[in-house]
């Protein structure tokens, strides 16, 4: 194959496939090229019939594609986990129940989460323990691209929820831990095929790869499971 094959995906599968990639362009001899960005930004340009090969998101945006038919089938891929940061230094806060985060959130003067489908969820969180309206000034919207983690880190954010995969490996923050069980995010990234691809038996293998039990210790090492 004379191009490269161009797949699009959201930010907290970066490194993860970036990893993977990496190992399956030596052992295939397939190029591939990877675009990384605000999961938001992902569905919307894919919506717009902008081309690439192959998409990998959130699952849930993965579907509303698949259901407007800009992308065909779903391979699930990886299992992230919503994890907590303060910036390094700062007191790190009790996560060890679904009270204590509350306490924690109540507690923080600025906090920040994603616009992906995680902090959709989150928002549904704080509304249902009914403080939104009491913590929304103090709600950090990052920019698009930008990573809550960052924000962290600069001290712009006091307590910063976000992918664990998109914490992991970030300088000038402290990880205080993932959400308790009972109140746990998790996210399936999945991956599939872009309509306007032509190359669709190549993104099907590199997909059958990224889901295969060779990209386990890879996807671990990142904060994920596999899916």
């Amino acid at each position: 194959m004379s191009q490269a094959l161009h797949i699009i995906s959201s930010m907290a599968t970066r490194q993860v496939l970036t990893d993977l990639i990496a190992d399956y362009q030596k052992t295939s001899g397939v190029e591939v090229r990877l675009e990384s960005v605000g999961g938001v930004d992902a569905a919307k340009r894919v919506q717009a019939d902008e081309p690439f090969d192959g998409v990998i998101l959130g699952s849930d945006a993965l579907d509303k594609l698949i259901a407007a038919g800009k992308v065909a089938g779903r391979t699930d891929l990886v299992n992230s986990p919503v994890a907590v940061a303060v910036k390094a230094g700062a007191p790190v806060p009790d996560l060890g129940s679904e009270d204590a985060v509350r306490r924690a959130v109540l507690g923080a003067r600025t906090l920040s989460y994603s616009t992906g489908p995680s902090g959709v969820a989150l928002a549904k969180l704080f509304e249902r323990w009914g403080v939104m309206d009491e913590i929304k000034a103090r709600i950090v919207t990052p920019p698009p691209g930008i990573p809550v983690g960052s924000l962290v880190a600069k001290g712009e954010v006091e307590l910063g929820f976000q992918q664990l995969s998109e914490l992991i490996n970030l300088p000038g923050i402290t990880l205080a831990g993932n959400l308790p069980d009972d109140i746990a995010i998790v996210t399936t990234f999945s991956g599939g095929v872009d309509a306007t691809s032509k190359h669709a038996d190549a993104v099907r293998a590199l997909l059958a790869y990224l889901a295969s039990p060779a990209a386990t210790d890879a996807k671990r090492r990142q904060g994920m499971e596999p899916a």
